[in-house]
């Protein structure tokens, strides 16, 4: 803080020492660059109409702003109480102090968050911008999977009252155009979801939704727990695109978190066999023990992916002809090729990770087996409720991704650690 002291010497000896100045309250925001604040600003947070820009380089530039009323600052203290994550640009991210959001329509909830997890669509954001047409041009509120806590309920709100604790489905659709009726709103082209450009995310004190997309927790799931329903519905969305039946041999590829989600939802589902492919010996030793029973299997380097296929299945003692279903959750190309070549044939293959736009693919193993190919995108209807059913009954223990916990303003330090691959699930405790 060295360029603090050196910019009171400044001011002092520039003439702006007059007890309004030296005697106010300094407020600082920084944003951060990496690890690094790279930016300060000093506000003398006076009735003044001038305050000062201070880099860390020590230089200052007096500017005039315009004067607050004291009624002004008083409503402007009790206005900003909503702490926010905000990511501004690439690498780019801050605490801000936004508005509290205000309950736009009748069956809106306002809910204090009070547990996120970090996703690695929020990570893909502070490190690249954008995915895909989703461009970040403004600052964002990071983070959407959350639970928390009925602050704040509409007029025509009926299904929920104030103190509830609910789990945030954090995408609204239109739920007017074909594909929202159709029960696929998921696939809705005007959906306004959390923390994908322009829409603002839920690391922060408060957020609204409206009452339908705040699904109650049972008094046997934890908040912790609550906000793990987002990557879950994931994977029961997956699991339900596959069409696991009872007894099906299923092999996932990628141990990342929605891989090994979709294998404890297989689990939950009835599926015989279950194999977790990765090439990182840690995540598949978890996946072990994470999905009762399941099978673990790292490639062989130098083998091409009809040859990787063929010694997975036999390694885990499958039929040469394949296995029933497969799932792609690492979006790598290997991944993909190898899993069409693992299939039986009319075997089911899910293309749910997101790679590289395009790749080299074996269209005609595809066509002479006669798979039935999908993609999968989010949840849809339903998917949320059953996610909670299956916590709440047991059937999978969401609890054991949880690899940290840290409270707010830590934030961008953990955001740091899953960048850099570190543990599976980190959770951010909400404001205080």
């Amino acid at each position: 803080m060295s360029w603090l002291v050196e910019t009171h010497r400044r001011l002092w000896s520039s003439g702006i020492r007059s007890s309004p100045f030296l005697h106010s309250s300094l407020d600082f925001s920084f944003t951060s660059s990496s690890n690094l604040c790279s930016y300060a600003r000093l506000r003398l947070a006076t009735p003044s109409t001038t305050f000062v820009d201070v880099t860390t380089t020590g230089s200052y530039t007096p500017r005039t702003v315009p004067e607050r009323s004291s009624r002004t600052t008083a409503a402007m203290a009790q206005t900003f109480q909503n702490k926010s994550f905000v990511l501004n640009s690439v690498n780019n991210v801050a605490f801000e102090d936004r508005p509290i959001p205000t309950l736009t329509n009748p069956t809106d909830v306002l809910i204090e968050i009070k547990q996120t997890g970090i996703c690695g669509s929020d990570v893909h954001y502070c490190t690249h911008g954008a995915i895909g047409p989703f461009i970040l041009r403004a600052p964002m509120v990071l983070g959407h999977e959350s639970a928390g806590i009925i602050s704040q309920v509409g007029p025509a709100v009926k299904t929920l009252k104030v103190g509830d604790r609910v789990a945030l489905e954090p995408g609204v659709p239109c739920r007017h155009c074909p594909r929202c009726k159709g029960g696929h709103y998921n696939l809705c082209v005007d959906m306004k979801f959390a923390a994908t450009p322009p829409y603002d995310g839920t690391l922060a004190k408060y957020y609204v939704l409206p009452e339908d997309f705040c699904v109650p927790l049972p008094s046997n799931v934890s908040l912790e727990e609550g906000a793990l329903m987002e990557p879950l519905s994931v994977g029961v969305h997956i699991a339900r695109q596959a069409s696991i039946k009872p007894g099906e041999s299923v092999v996932v590829f990628g141990a990342g978190p929605i891989g090994l989600l979709v294998g404890a939802v297989a689990r939950a589902f009835g599926a015989g066999k279950i194999v977790i492919v990765d090439i990182n010996e840690e995540r598949l030793n978890f996946a072990a023990k994470f999905v009762q029973g399941a099978g673990i299997y790292i490639p062989q380097k130098g083998l091409s992916a009809a040859e990787n296929a063929a010694a997975l299945l036999k390694a885990h003692n499958l039929p040469e002809t394949g296995v029933d279903v497969a799932v792609d959750a690492s979006g790598a190309t290997p991944s993909i090729q190898t899993s069409i070549y693992v299939l039986r044939t009319g075997g089911t293959y899910v293309q749910a990770g997101m790679g590289a736009p395009e790749i080299q693919f074996p269209i005609v193993e595809m066509c002479a087996k006669e798979l039935t190919v999908k993609g999968s995108f989010r949840y849809a209807e339903g998917d949320y409720r059953l996610a909670v059913e299956l916590v709440a009954s047991g059937k999978v223990d969401v609890k054991q991704l949880i690899t940290g916990r840290v409270k707010f303003e830590d934030a961008e330090e953990a955001f740091e650690a899953v960048k850099n691959g570190k543990g599976i699930k980190t959770l951010i405790a909400g404001p205080e």
